[in-house]
């Protein structure tokens, strides 16, 4: 599989509500490498959104520790994980946090102009398929091409991962295609490290390999043999 571009060594969360203690991720120990488009799959509360902000430098880990290559995150800084999060991480949410007074240029522009190698707007905006929108505002666009712009502007600045949290929770089936070959796009093309997480359990065929959660823990990891094209998923 390569170098690990991700790696975790028994990474513990738990969240101390003062009468109770909420066990989140038990001792997790994964590696997602350099390349590969990964699918962590589960249901709501199995760890898969606190692992994927562990990684992404917008949470700590109670217990254990995360690394970026080797840069061991858990011991970071916050201004260290600011720059981490800024040089080497592109993120897309469920919810696609456009600001809706400016275009979709504009929006991209946000990041590439704080970044040290980005694309041009345009470029991004055209590996997503809206080269003809981008002086369009968010409410002038559809939900789906709402989260093409803010997947163009994660991909701008060149990030060496992309970190997906639901990027098809919001939207239908049709319009979850059209987003989803935007990832594979990005993958197979800019070789971006690429880890979806989602609850649908048919975009697991489209990944490398797959990663189980239930209960805080990994329960199975699955290798794709043969990965389907986003047009090709049953939903």
């Amino acid at each position: 599989m390569g170098n690990p571009v991700f790696h975790t060594d028994s990474i513990t969360k738990i969240y101390d509500t003062g009468e109770v203690k909420v066990f989140a991720l038990r001792g997790v120990d994964l590696d997602i490498y350099a390349g590969e488009m990964t699918v962590l799959l589960g249901p709501s509360g199995s760890g898969k959104s606190t692992l994927l902000n562990i990684l992404g430098g917008l949470d700590s880990a109670t217990e254990g520790a995360a690394y970026f290559k080797d840069m061991n995150l858990t011991a970071m800084t916050e201004r260290q994980l600011t720059a981490y999060r800024r040089d080497h991480v592109g993120f897309v949410f469920q919810f696609y946090n456009l600001v809706p007074s400016l275009t979709a240029r504009e929006n991209v522009a946000l990041v590439t102009e704080v970044s040290s190698n980005p694309m041009r707007p345009e470029e991004a905006l055209a590996m997503v398929g809206l080269e003809e929108r981008i002086n369009h505002f968010p409410a002038e666009l559809s939900g789906g091409e709402q989260q093409r712009v803010a997947i163009a502007r994660a991909i701008a600045k060149r990030p060496e991962v992309l970190l997906c949290d639901e990027p098809t929770g919001a939207l239908d089936s049709k319009t979850g295609v059209r987003v989803l070959e935007s990832l594979a796009q990005i993958n197979n093309e800019l070789g971006t490290s690429t880890v979806v997480i989602t609850h649908n359990a048919a975009i697991q065929n489209m990944a490398h390999r797959v990663i189980f959660f239930a209960d805080g823990q990994i329960s199975e990891v699955k290798v794709n043999e043969s990965r389907l094209l986003p047009h090709q998923i049953e939903w």
